[in-house]
């Protein structure tokens, strides 16, 4: 199969109406760009299939004598009018006519168009005149884009003439406007992608450093210069040759990616997605498996790093030159660098000409407050200077060490120093440990980021502790504020996540680094210590929030044990919020927040007290009882009433809610007791609970009611991030959820509110117990295989801590819910923590005689719920519960 056996096979169909030959010519073109794919030039394929369409197109057009109908053409606009078309990529068509078409050309075109949707060919077509193609690309960017690349195909060569005059017409988009919209359309897109190419499963086409930065350069130079050969960037001197050749090399690469993404996908997919990466990295030679798609995004990584440089520094000449700017404060920094509005410059070649000078560089950066980035100058310098010393790593260096050092203890390093140091490969040339997580993959649904991206973000979240306008963290601005060493804090979050990709636990493995790091940059045994600590826990006080009951005098005083002081908690304290918040934009809530908020102060005040946990508790309870009967009192509910309710209660429960929670509860079992009604209270309460929404269960105990909540909740989109579950001597039921939205948000609409309350109702005055749940699994976690796994712990009192991870499924809470009734097994609490496509819950049970489980009811216990969990998924799913 070649492209000339596809073109006369394309000349051999005689009759417009033979569907089955065009649409097996196109069958043909496919099987003909997978065999090529792997011995012909990515680049060759691209043109070749834009080549192939146009024969189709063309011979098409004359099989229905559109040449008939004067003044109408056929004109490819877009990428396929630049001659170059992606397997599945859409085929852009304009067709058009100097005046208004009568209704036989209309018919004819109606018949072309049809013939094109017929055989499967992805078109994007507009008929228009002359007249409303000038008019409508001068109110739409992207219609005016669009025409850039126009390109006649058939028809009449005196109408697309005409057009072309047009667009020359000075009434038209001029450079200055059409690079102005190209620019901010650039920015605006990047910002959908929070500025960073380090994303996880990134768009080829739209992503920043992909394919559409490589375009805009084009799109700019087309408008500005009339050039069609990008080369002549080179004679403008906007490009050195090896720019240039650089550019299209990175272009190839991409080409490349998304020819095979096409191809796998059997679509117009852009988005190289985790369901498509094994496939697409085999299909590229990588090989199979995880350590192909590391190796094959790697590399990508890399590509858009550059594409990215090289955007930037290109679409700065021609900012500066399009829209003729002239310097207007300029300030000589030292013989080598200068100050133009704000942009840092080189005032001659090599400034760079060691490692030590990029260090100073960035440190000369720190010491200038006015300076907003780097002029296209500087950034060439630097390009060229970090393949030139690349022979070690700077850290090998001793002048290097020194110079790091003092960046790290710079107070404004961390703004733009440390962006620039990221973004521009320089902390990867300086510490080897760093080159190893460049554009690292995440196999998961929790992290958003490579793993290099994702500690950059860590970083930044860090320093915005110092920040004046920081009102959402004041605690850790305190305690950055206040710490005399800042910069091991930052050394700490540099290192946390360092050693991932290697053999063996990443926490143990990154603190051996970074103690060799603290010894080859001379920082004392005591810091270095601290700084060990942080790296090896960092894990420690998110695990624990998530995953454990704070409230547990034992847990608090394990962690308090671990913690040691107060400077480690503050540390701790300070570098989990900013990990969790590096993660991904949506995992931060209030419930985390809360969580960690409690869990410091639980282990504040314990640590306060000699580790005397249970004297900590103690006074909580006392506080919170305390605070709660003067909110009572002014509601008018008298102590005799409060009594009544708060003797079937254990101190446990009044530890565990605050004040108002507790106000509030006393209210509605006062108003339950008063209707003297056997069915179940329920009420939702936005404003009780910091941490979300608080829906309250109050009535006789019955079995599954907890796993009939559950699923009614699951089903509506909805999650549970907390339960406390009391059973009364009496019998009595009092349960309380925290409830928030799926994005993390708490649900605050009254009508919505309603309808949950309706439908659990609903649910639980049905006979049966069986809930259909609605909720669907989402795409990207039906790709994702976790396996199910049960953890036992014991606690001081009569009760078993069960923690469970498993694939976070529709209807999982149900399930659980369900088999402790069926096991005859008494929830007592339930801490729900969903990490991505992971749920991570802890359940505090008592068997039958409200006592720990034991050994054989463990293994029967863990040996059912991996059977229930493990078994293949399916979308809406009916819940026994």
């Amino acid at each position: 199969m070649s492209l000339q056996h596809l073109v006369e096979q394309i000349h051999k169909i005689t009759d417009i109406n033979d569907i089955k030959s065009f649409k097996q010519c196109v069958a043909d073109s496919y099987t003909w760009l997978n065999e090529d794919f792997e011995t012909v030039p990515v680049d060759q394929l691209v043109h070749a299939r834009a080549t192939f369409v146009d024969h189709l197109l063309c011979h098409a057009w004359d099989l229905i004598d559109l040449k008939a109908h004067k003044g109408l053409s056929l004109v490819a606009v877009g990428g396929y009018g630049r001659g170059q078309l992606q397997p599945y990529s859409d085929v852009d068509l304009l067709l058009l006519s100097e005046k208004p078409v009568n209704a036989k050309a209309q018919e004819a075109i109606g018949q072309f168009i049809t013939l094109l949707w017929d055989i499967k060919l992805d078109v994007g077509q507009s008929v228009r005149t002359i007249k409303e193609t000038i008019k409508l690309a001068k109110a739409d960017i992207t219609i005016a884009t669009n025409l850039v690349e126009a390109r006649l195909l058939t028809g009449s060569k005196d109408t697309y003439d005409v057009l072309q005059a047009k667009l020359s017409e000075r009434s038209y988009w001029s450079s200055k406007d059409f690079f102005t919209a190209k620019y901010k359309e650039q920015k605006d897109r990047h910002a959908k992608f929070n500025d960073t190419s380090y994303n996880l499963e990134p768009n080829i086409k739209e992503n920043p450093g992909c394919l559409r930065d490589i375009q805009s350069i084009g799109w700019v130079a087309k408008q500005h210069f009339n050039v069609w050969n990008g080369r002549e960037l080179v004679e403008h001197g906007y490009f050195a040759e090896g720019e240039w050749a650089e550019l299209i090399e990175c272009r190839s690469h991409l080409w490349r990616i998304r020819f095979a993404l096409h191809l796998i996908s059997g679509r117009s997919e852009n988005r190289l997605l985790f369901d498509y990466q094994t496939d697409v990295a085999e299909k590229l030679g990588y090989g199979s498996g995880k350590a192909a798609v590391e190796q094959m995004m790697k590399a990508f990584f890399r590509i858009v790093r550059r594409v990215a440089e090289l955007n930037e520094m290109l679409l700065q000449h021609f900012r500066q030159d399009i829209l003729d700017l002239k310097v207007k404060h300029a300030c000589i920094i030292n013989d080598d660098f200068e100050l133009l509005d704000g942009l840092i410059a080189a005032r001659k070649e090599n400034v760079f000409s060691t490692p030590a000078d990029i260090l100073s560089f960035l440190l000369l950066i720190a010491n200038t407050p006015d300076c907003k980035g780097l002029h296209s100058s500087c950034l060439r310098e630097l390009r060229n200077a970090r393949r030139a010393l690349n022979d070690r790593y700077f850290c090998e260096i001793p002048e290097c060490r020194e110079l790091f050092m003092q960046l790290v203890r710079h107070p404004a390093f961390f703004g733009l120093g440390w962006d620039l140091m990221h973004k521009h490969g320089i902390l990867q040339s300086y510490l080897p440990q760093w080159d190893h997580i460049v554009g690292m993959m995440q196999f998961d649904l929790f992290h958003a980021y490579t793993v290099d991206e994702h500690t950059h973000r860590l970083v930044k979240n860090v320093y915005h502790y110092h920040a004046e306008d920081n009102t959402d963290f004041p605690r850790c601005k305190r305690i950055v504020k206040e710490a005399d060493k800042p910069e091991l804090l930052y050394l700490a979050a540099i290192f946390h996540d360092i050693a991932k990709g290697r053999d063996g636990d990443h926490s143990i493995l990154g603190a051996q680094d970074v103690v060799s790091f603290c010894q080859a940059h001379k920082i004392d045994e005591q810091d270095t210590e601290l700084v060990r600590w942080l790296v090896e826990s960092h894990l420690l006080m998110s695990v624990v929030a998530q995953r454990r009951d704070i409230y547990d005098p034992d847990i608090i005083g394990e962690f308090a044990a671990a913690v040691k002081s107060q400077n480690h908690l503050n540390h701790l304290y300070a570098l989990t919020l900013a990990d969790i918040r590096a993660t991904n934009n949506n995992l931060w809530n209030d419930w985390k927040a809360s969580l960690l908020r409690e869990l410091y102060q639980l282990t504040k005040k314990a640590l306060e007290n000699g580790l005397q946990c249970g004297v900590t508790l103690l006074e909580r309870v006392t506080k919170h009882q305390v605070e709660a009967r003067e909110l009572l009192k002014k509601k008018g509910i008298t102590g005799t009433d409060v009594d009544q309710f708060w003797h079937r209660l254990s101190n446990d429960y009044f530890a565990r809610f605050s004040p108002v929670q507790l106000a509030w509860h006393t209210q509605e079992v006062a108003k339950a007791m008063e209707s003297n009604s056997d069915k179940i209270t329920l009420a939702l309460n936005d404003k009780t609970a910091k941490a979300g929404t608080e829906l309250f269960v109050y009535g006789k105990n019955r079995p599954a009611l907890f796993a009939q909540i559950a699923s009614v909740l699951d089903s509506r989109n909805c999650s549970i991030h907390d339960a406390q579950i009391t059973i009364t001597n009496d019998n009595y039921v009092f349960d309380s959820f925290i409830v928030l939205e799926q994005d993390g948000s708490r649900i605050s609409s009254p009508a919505r509110m309603r309808s949950l309350i309706d439908a659990i109702r609903t649910q639980l005055a049905k006979p049966g117990r069986e809930h259909h749940n609605r909720r669907k699994m989402s795409r990207r976690m039906k790709q994702l295989d976790v396996k199910t796994k049960v953890r036992f712990y014991q606690s001081s009192s009569d009760v078993t801590m069960m923690e469970l991870e498993a694939l976070d499924a529709p209807g999982l809470l149900a399930k659980v819910g369900h088999l402790f009734v069926e096991l005859k097994l008494t929830l007592h609490m339930a801490k729900i923590t969903t990490i991505g496509e992971r749920a991570e819950d802890l359940f505090i049970i008592a068997n039958q005689q409200e006592q720990c489980l034991t050994t054989e009811q463990q293994v029967q216990l863990k040996n059912r719920l991996t059977q229930l969990l493990d078994q293949p998924q399916t979308d809406g799913e009916t819940c026994p519960t």
